[in-house]
């Protein structure tokens, strides 16, 4: 059997965006990938509107807790992505130095009031748009230079259907 794939989602607080994408590359690709999240500076617990956005997209997340890139950086990783500039910029060294990609988007956490839940949602569909494609791709086969190349085109292909 082959191990599977292994992807690392970088973020400050590890409780929103990275959280969202660590759960969708577990559901989409599970029994290919392995995924896993943290943060350069943690939060307390997960965004419960990141858990609630989560549950209305059928992927029950709410006894996950944040994690710090310290207690990830030991295991071996295939591919980290940034989500958010931040961690892009302080992301430290890795065993084996993964390829790495960086996704950025806005934190829906920063939202304040009304539009916060719209905030979680669009940031739900446009992690669940980019880990779409980047499953499309054979990434168990690719050589560095193109696995790089083309999870980063998934980020630059902004268009949505």
């Amino acid at each position: 059997m082959i191990a599977p794939f292994r992807i690392l989602v970088l973020c400050t607080g590890n409780s929103a965006r990275s959280q969202i994408a660590e759960a969708i590359l577990a559901t989409r690709g599970a029994g290919r990938i392995e995924a896993g999240s943290a943060g350069s500076h943690p939060a307390p617990r997960v965004h419960p509107v990141a858990v609630t956005t989560l549950r209305a997209h059928r992927i029950l997340w709410g006894d996950k807790v944040p994690k710090r890139i310290d207690d990830v950086t030991a295991h071996p990783w295939d591919l980290l992505i940034t989500v958010c500039d931040h961690a892009n910029e302080s992301c430290p060294l890795f065993p084996g130095t993964p390829p790495r990609v960086h996704w950025g988007l806005p934190d829906p956490a920063a939202v304040q009031g009304a539009g916060v839940d719209a905030a979680f949602e669009e940031t739900y569909h446009e992690l669940d748009r980019r880990i779409e494609s980047l499953l499309m791709l054979p990434l168990e086969t690719l050589d560095r230079e193109t696995l790089v190349r083309d999870a980063q085109a998934v980020h630059a292909a902004r268009t949505r259907t």
